[in-house]
């Protein structure tokens, strides 16, 4: 696989976050939940883009009234840098309050083809 850095993983993230707006406004709550997370995977290894990911998982946990979803979102904002600082960053993890944040989880095969679990960002 090849190494994905910060403008492609950026590139990458915007078309998730295109599919999660159009699912969003569509009402599939399901659908927009998936393409976020499919966001939160590619942007895990950078700081800003990772932040920004949580930030707006809070924001829709918000506008859906989901106590447990923010609380879960509020703590892995505050987990983001402690995880970029170490390094230990759960690989494939959708970023849902339902899922600990420090599993580990199968990148979906499409995603898996851009990016590398194991690769370390070349920008921030």
């Amino acid at each position: 696989m090849s190494m994905l850095d910060r403008r492609d993983a950026a590139a990458l993230i915007a078309v998730e976050m295109t599919q999660y707006r159009a699912a969003r406004r569509d009402g599939d709550h399901p659908a927009a939940w998936n393409a976020i997370g499919r966001a939160h995977i590619v942007a895990q290894p950078f700081f800003a883009l990772h932040l920004s990911a949580h930030w707006h998982m809070l924001g829709f946990a918000i506008a859906l009234r989901d106590g447990r979803e923010v609380a879960g979102q509020l703590l892995r904002l505050a987990l983001v840098p402690l995880g970029s600082l170490t390094g230990r960053l759960p690989v494939g993890n959708t970023g849902r309050a339902r899922i600990s944040a420090f599993r580990p989880m199968p990148v979906p095969p499409d995603l898996a083809k851009m990016i590398s679990p194991h690769d370390k960002p070349v920008s921030r």
